[in-house]
């Protein structure tokens, strides 16, 4: 099953961003879940605005506790977090 994740930013975030990004990243990549895709949201100035994933696994609880955990999560650089199943309908030619 895939589940999209679809974070927000507090505002006036990017400093902090910054300062988090390689203990986010070293999160993700140690994960056993397969993220799909990955990466920041952007507005149309070009500012970080949150982030965006989409995660492979057969449990939403899997990805519930990576998030939960995540230090863009704990460190109160995302103001919401919203998890949902996704079904892929690409596929479906």
């Amino acid at each position: 099953m895939l589940f999209v994740v679809y974070c927000l930013d507090n505002p006036d975030m990017a400093e902090r961003r910054q300062t988090h990004f390689a203990a986010h990243k070293a999160r993700l990549m140690a994960s056993p879940l397969t993220a799909k895709i990955a990466g920041p949201l952007i507005d149309p100035d070009g500012s970080v605005s949150g982030s965006l994933f989409v995660f492979e696994t057969d449990d939403i609880e899997n990805v519930r506790r990576l998030i939960h955990d995540d230090p863009f999560n704990t460190e109160g650089i995302w103001k919401s977090v919203d998890i949902r199943l996704f079904l892929n309908r690409a596929d479906e030619h």
